[in-house]
């Protein structure tokens, strides 16, 4: 009975210490990204299973960088390169990132319609998308940071559901161990364009923003005054498991569409709506149901992330008042720019633009901004003017620069590729 209460008391401990980090790497595996991890797995089968390994340590050595670069500077990423970089880089970063941001909303909120349509196909899928941005925006606007945050971080178990859909029919463990741990590579344009798409969909920018105001306004709330080492490893422990827990969905995303749809013959996903849908005749109705509230509860975590992230951007640039710890009056134009994001999201669907075009769009925007903002953050966190004795680590430079040459590299074919096709 003492082990029980003890094992309970320690995992409710460790719940306790989940944040920022949790939130971010379950709001990465977004409906976009759920379409990506179908995308590669329908076409590929299991053949791009071992990129989870590699994202891992990249994402987490970066989104690491950046939660210590808001705990020290009591700043976000903004804020931290309007203080020490030119102005210029700054606005560019802003340029590109509220339209990548936006349409990434775009695509979010037409794949949770979409979905909705497939569970209740009475209700027309525009119904359901309009009905999602309401609920989004009286949550975002109404409720204080600390319920908001609690809210986010419940919505993280939905994402479980996926640790189940693989298992609802036959596995060849064989198989998928060699897939995970031998990589396989295939020199030609579509199999290079999935793994810069996994590369893009992992280690998004939006993240890096994101995770250091939250750790900001974690600092705040818990009113912490000092920064010391405890609050490092607690920081370090709740990054670490949140990217974990991101790249354990994605690897399971791909294993479910590498073991159903691809040896189903369907190699060919453009949409989640579309994944569900042939998951069904497939693997059953269960699969599919599972599938499907998957996506509706990544979007309803995924969405704020984004939204949020890109209010703090703005605000921050122009040092408007900001914080989802206020209330409306109190920071009106962080949460203007929040509602004006996901309008704006929800009508990009009537003006012609489909959530396919909108993830090829906001890849690219993503994709150039990328290794930019990684070698701004691995200048930061290595700066002793700016972070003081909580300098990068060995580990933290070479998983780093791992992610610099990596992005760099998916950036320089992205571009090739769009040129290329023109």
């Amino acid at each position: 009975m003492g082990n029980k209460k003890k094992k309970s008391s320690t995992l409710f401990l460790f719940w306790k210490t989940l944040g920022p980090g949790l939130i971010t790497g379950a709001s990465d595996d977004d409906p976009s990204g759920i379409a990506t991890y179908s995308q590669a797995g329908a076409a590929y089968g299991l053949s791009t299973l071992w990129t989870a390994l590699i994202t891992f340590p990249l994402m987490a050595s970066i989104q690491e960088m950046c939660a210590r670069i808001g705990i020290v500077t009591s700043q976000g990423l903004t804020g931290t390169l309007k203080t020490n970089y030119p102005k210029p880089i700054l606005y560019l970063m802003v340029l590109f990132s509220f339209p990548a941001i936006i349409m990434n909303i775009g695509a979010d909120i037409a794949a949770m319609g979409a979905v909705g349509n497939l569970l209740i196909p009475t209700v027309h899928p525009t119904y359901f998308s309009v009905a999602f941005t309401i609920l989004l925006l009286v949550l975002i606007i109404y409720l204080p940071y600390q319920k908001i945050a609690g809210v986010l971080k419940y919505l993280c178990i939905v994402l479980l559901v996926y640790l189940v859909v693989p298992f609802l029919c036959k596995q060849d463990l064989p198989a998928i161990l060699k897939s995970t741990f031998v990589p396989t590579i295939h020199f030609n344009k579509d199999f290079i364009s999935i793994l810069v798409a996994i590369l893009g969909t992992t280690i998004s920018p939006y993240l890096f923003f994101w995770q250091a105001t939250m750790e900001v306004e974690e600092m705040k709330h818990k009113k912490h005054l000092v920064v010391n080492k405890k609050i490092m490893s607690n920081m370090k422990q709740d990054v670490d498991f949140g990217m974990l827990f991101s790249n354990i969905i994605m690897y399971f995303l791909i294993l479910t569409a590498g073991s159903v749809l691809f040896k189903g013959g369907i190699h060919t996903i453009d949409t989640v709506e579309q994944a569900a849908q042939a998951l069904k005749p497939l693997a059953g109705n269960w699969a599919y149901f599972l599938f499907s509230l998957g996506v509706i509860g990544t979007g309803l975590l995924a969405i704020p992330v984004l939204s949020g992230s890109l209010s703090y951007i703005v605000t921050e640039a122009f040092g408007w008042e900001e914080g989802l710890d206020k209330k409306f009056h109190e920071a009106k134009a962080f949460y203007i720019i929040i509602i004006i994001s996901l309008l704006v999201g929800l009508s990009l669907t009537y003006l012609g633009i489909s959530p396919i075009q909108e993830l090829i769009y906001s890849a690219i925007l993503y994709g150039l901004t990328a290794p930019v903002l990684i070698a701004i953050i691995l200048h930061i966190s290595n700066n002793k003017k700016v972070m003081g004795e909580f300098t990068n680590g060995k580990l933290s430079n070479i998983f780093g620069f791992a992610a610099l040459i990596l992005m760099t590299a998916a950036a320089v074919v992205l571009v090739y590729m769009q040129l290329s096709s023109q």
